[in-house]
């Protein structure tokens, strides 16, 4: 007899649980909501622009002085910051991982308790309900009713019902009946150990903006060789020294490396994660927050979102049919051992007791049947659930459960079946059959903070689309009191049509949706994203587990079922439907500020490939000491990229960001170079004039423009970017004005009438870049 085999109904005992504890067969599995802390040092260390910077700065020690080395301190910066802002969000993420796990109910010594996943031991007695998520491998013990979704397993979707023997496995949910099964693989032997690792990782996957941050970032390192050599050869013939040469070459080069891009991206996207967990929002991985900032149509259920979890009972009507109606409700009730949220408030609510009836037979409620039942001997069968599905359209009680229902209420019936009619009960027509004895009338509890939600996106143009499986009128209702525009004409998901463009034609002209299904939730997401709509999704029931993976984002709520959170690729932990403006906000202000950050950084990258390809043509030495780089760098770029990105930004994200950044880099960064290369040269034609004093000349046009171009990325204007840009330029003139920082960074503006030429250039390419900008219509999309 194995150990799998010694579980009865009974469980293991609180023996047998230590003995396998100490042997080590647990389900244990280290849990992998981020990368190591080792990977974290080693992925921000050992990195390809850190061995480029690295050897750069070797080269400048050797052959320079060592103030010209100041960039070297990118490496320590981009490293230190990077390993920094990563461990914070993995504290963070590995604290709201355990938080949001679902636990597993067990049994032992008898009893069943709840405990978590990785306490879980070979041969444990695990028990079922609806809506959980299965953790572990093995054969069902009991069932009851108990019908399970493998389709993350097969990519099936309907449910396969279970009887005791037969296999389940982990990454499957249970939709409908109860039951248990024994743990027959756990740990890493567990389907679920590959699942959970792969649905938690915290990376940075491929994305539009990822990709376009690469695509850059490759042709940079393709145009840094043979420019490194360009730069080299013409340093060598005009500066005179070996020495010179390389430090013009290296000052050339280090400026073309956006080294800054990666660095700033990485620290927006973790930044939005932790801040988001702050407010009890897990994001199981970074992609979601790009996801976040494209959303243009919110799918949301109404139960669990716009409403509480929870339901209280208002009335039963009896249709006065001369049926034992209250009593078979209370049958039901006291029947149930796994409720729903239906039956919990009925069970709550109900003033008459259990009848005491015995049960012989049972159908668990399934959203597809969308009704449950019950057989009590010599009492007859009985099927409980939606109103318009048990009841005729000639029926008097179903125009009374309508009107009802387009009040806002949930109303459900209940009726006698024939007996046997659950001996097959996927061939029952239960409309016909069915002789109707109650109206059970439910009142739902909205959410408080629903109105001002729907409000939020109204105004930030993301059109929100209400999907349920309650009635049209009641699900309309609901919709109208929370102030949804096109709440007015509800629609009946029974009615759509099946062609994808001609529901995705329906789905855009109306709001509320009502009786749809869970195969149908999934094509309605998918009508819409042919329409070019980017969609995030919201759930908590296992019939939304389907929508949820093939929405552009999915949402689940933490109290929703373990399915649902194992989908989605955010999990609102406090179940709070306010939480999703800062959810979108958040991604919003990411992706928006590394738009900024990147017109920045190319922008740098474009004037570095001009000055370098110019002064290699003409054959003169470099304007620059990498020191001279690094200050101006510092200034318009490093400095104000660190508060630009992380600011608030409301701006829906668009696609096109490589076109984008591009249509005002490259114009940005040819009146950089050029303006800078033409003060430089105008400069050193004098004879009165050395090259500290022609440097000095190039870094005032650089700076000037440089400062404009950070002041035109900065718009929309406000006091604390006018500020940034104005702190940005009093650094520089203080380090101009004091004796000590002149020195160190070897400027000296001595000649005033080279410099008031620069200053000129530099002032007219910074008015022909924003009339460039404004009237020329292929780069005109920056204009605000």
């Amino acid at each position: 007899m194995t150990d799998v085999q010694e579980t009865t109904a009974r469980g293991l005992t609180s023996a047998q649980v230590r003995e396998r504890v100490a042997e080590g067969r647990t389900n244990d599995v280290p849990r992998r909501s981020s990368r190591s802390a080792g990977e974290i040092v080693r992925a921000n260390i050992l990195t390809r622009f850190n061995a480029l910077i690295g050897s750069l700065f070797v080269l400048v020690l050797i052959f320079g002085e060592w103030q010209d080395g100041l960039f070297g301190g990118i490496i320590i910066a981009n490293s230190a910051i990077g390993v920094v802002q990563e461990l914070r969000a993995k504290r963070t993420l590995d604290r709201l991982a355990v938080v949001g796990e679902t636990p597993v109910r067990v049994v032992r010594d008898g009893d069943e308790r709840e405990v978590s996943q990785r306490e879980v031991v070979l041969g444990d007695l695990i028990a079922l309900g609806t809506g959980d998520r299965i953790a572990v491998d093995g054969p069902v013990a009991a069932s009851r009713g108990l019908e399970v979704d493998e389709s993350l397993l097969t990519g099936e979707a309907d449910p396969v019902h279970k009887a005791p023997g037969d296999l389940v496995q982990s990454g499957s949910f249970v939709t409908a009946g109860s039951g248990s099964f024994t743990a027959e693989k756990v740990g890493r032997e567990a389907y679920a150990a590959r699942l959970v690792e792969e649905a938690s990782q915290f990376t940075l996957s491929r994305s539009e903006l990822m990709s376009g941050i690469n695509a850059f970032l490759k042709y940079v390192t393709w145009l840094i060789v043979p420019t490194a050599v360009l730069l080299f050869a013409s340093q060598l013939s005009s500066a005179g020294g070996v020495g010179d040469a390389v430090v013009g070459a290296v000052a050339g080069v280090v400026t073309m490396v956006p080294e800054g891009l990666v660095l700033m991206t990485s620290i927006a996207f973790a930044v939005g994660v932790v801040r988001l967990g702050r407010r009890r929002c897990l994001v199981q991985e970074l992609p979601a927050i790009e996801g976040l900032a494209r959303v243009d149509v919110l799918c949301c259920d109404k139960t669990g979102t716009l409403t509480e979890p929870g339901m209280d009972l208002d009335d039963v009507v009896d249709l006065g049919r001369d049926l034992p109606g209250r009593d078979a409700l209370a049958a039901l009730a006291a029947a149930d051992q796994d409720p729903n949220a239906t039956m919990r408030a009925v069970q709550e609510g109900f003033g008459t007791p259990d009848p005491g009836w015995t049960m012989t037979g049972s159908v668990p409620f399934s959203s597809a049947r969308k009704w449950s039942g019950a057989s009590f001997g010599g009492h007859g069968s009985w099927v409980f659930g939606a109103a318009d599905v048990l009841l005729g359209t000639g029926d008097p009680s179903r125009a009374e459960a309508e009107r009802l229902g387009a009040s806002g209420l949930r109303v459900l019936a209940l009726a006698r079946v024939p007996d046997g009619s659950f001996d097959a009960p996927e061939k029952l027509d239960v409309t016909a059959s069915a002789e109707p004895a109650a109206l059970v009338v439910l009142r739902q509890r909205l959410r408080e903070e629903a109105a001002e939600t729907l409000r939020y996106f109204a105004e930030q143009d993301v059109t929100v689309k209400v999907i349920s499986g309650d009635n049209p009128a009641s699900v309309g209702a609901i919709a109208r009191t929370l102030g949804l525009p096109g709440a007015d004409h509800p629609v009946d998901a029974r009615t759509l049509p099946a062609d994808p463009a001609e529901m995705g034609a329906v789905l855009e002209g109306n709001s509320v949706f009502g009786r749809v299904g869970p195969q149908q939730k999934r094509a309605m997401v998918k009508a819409l994203q042919a329409k070019g709509h980017t969609v995030a999704m919201t759930g908590d029931g296992v019939n939304d587990v389907l929508a949820l993976k093939d929405a552009d984002l999915g949402v689940s709520m933490g109290s929703g079922s373990g399915a649902t959170r194992a989908v989605a690729q955010i999990v609102l932990l406090d179940n709070s439907f306010a939480t999703l403006p800062h959810v979108v906000g958040e991604g919003r202000r990411v992706l928006g500020n590394i738009e900024r950050v990147a017109n920045l950084f190319l922008t740098k990258t474009v004037y570095s490939i001009i000055l370098a390809v110019l002064v290699g043509l003409v054959h003169v030495r470099f304007p620059f000491l990498p020191r001279h780089l690094t200050l101006i760098s510092t200034l318009t770029i490093g400095v104000p990229a660190f508060f630009l990105a992380l600011a608030p930004n409301l701006e829906r994200a668009r696609s096109g960001f490589v076109p984008r950044v591009l249509r005002f880099a490259v114009p940005a960064g040819i009146a950089c170079g050029v303006a800078t290369f033409a003060a430089y040269w105008l400069a050193s034609e004098s004879a009165a004039t050395g090259f500290e004093e022609d440097s000095a000349t190039a870094s005032l046009a650089l700076f000037l423009v440089a400062l404009w171009v950070l002041a035109l990325i900065a718009r929309p204007w406000n006091w604390w970017r006018l500020g940034l840009v104005g702190v940005m330029g009093a650094a520089f003139v203080v380090t101009l004005g004091v004796p000590s920082l002149r020195d160190f960074f070897a400027l000296h503006p001595d000649n005033l009438y080279n410099d008031a030429v620069g200053l000129a250039i530099a002032l007219a390419a910074a008015l022909l870049l924003s009339a460039a900008l404004r009237w020329v219509p292929f780069l005109a999309h920056r204009n605000r």
